[in-house]
């Protein structure tokens, strides 16, 4: 390998474990999923590691280091030899351990200061994609999710509704919106009964998709009466833990 004297770092944090965003470095079809369709990777060291980018560039290389669910270093060079050739460059990638998740540390390393600037906006772009992938991974089941929280807010018995939040939400989840300032489990259990006593007979559901971003969700609601007509309506934005559970609430009203 020829020297190395220019590198482009980055650093990011993603919603999701190490051993979870991990593994987006060593199964292809997850790869794949934040590459382009067709690309691949061997993870073990003297592994090919081959991306097809969408506009159909070439890039190869070779795993040189792997420490599950910490460190990935791999060659990096284009199928054609230009502007890098196979094993003209290195690429370490570190994952530890954050309150928010994983904090992500990207180095690049180039024999030509133009080659690393060049790929300061392709690293920003691929990244982003990748914290995209893996907090989908990670909310996957976002939509059952968010039917049981709509569903915990119509159960009478507190020890039942208490328990029906816990299997959805931190412990420390926080809720806001025009009526609620919540911070915690137990909080939120004896708001969400309180509200039937305000809100008699009315039960709130979720309409249409759900929208995601880097780990946050966006479902739209109605609150239905008892006849099953249309009281109000709005959209709430959840933002999901690591672990996959809600951790904080925003609710909006339309007007």
């Amino acid at each position: 390998m020829p020297e190395l004297p220019y590198a482009l770092e980055r650093t990011v944090v993603i919603n999701a474990t190490p051993e979870t965003g991990f593994r987006f470095f060593t199964d292809s079809a997850r790869w794949a999923s934040w590459w382009g369709v067709g690309s691949t990777i061997d993870a073990t060291p003297g592994g090919r590691v081959y991306i097809r980018h969408p506009n159909g560039v070439e890039t190869i290389g070779e795993v040189i280091e792997l420490q599950p669910p910490e460190r990935i270093v791999f060659t990096y060079g284009y199928a054609t030899g230009n502007p890098i050739p196979p094993g003209g460059s290195r690429v370490t990638i570190h994952l530890a351990p954050d309150a928010a998740g994983t904090r992500l540390h990207l180095r690049h390393e180039f024999a030509e200061s133009a080659h690393r600037d060049a790929h300061v906006q392709g690293w920003r772009f691929q990244l982003s994609l990748f914290g995209n992938v893996v907090a989908n991974e990670v909310s996957a089941g976002a939509a059952e999710t968010i039917d049981a929280w709509f569903a915990a807010w119509a159960i009478t018995d507190d020890q039942a509704r208490e328990d029906a939040f816990a299997k959805i939400v931190e412990p420390g989840v926080t809720f806001r919106d025009r009526h609620s300032l919540l911070d915690g489990l137990a909080d939120l259990t004896a708001h969400a009964g309180a509200a039937q006593h305000y809100s008699a007979g009315i039960r709130w559901r979720r309409k249409g998709a759900l929208r995601h971003c880097q780990g946050t969700v966006l479902a739209d609601w109605v609150a239905l009466d008892s006849d099953g007509k249309d009281r109000a309506s709005g959209a709430i934005v959840f933002v999901f833990s690591p672990a996959g559970k809600i951790s904080s609430v925003t609710g909006f009203a339309n007007a």
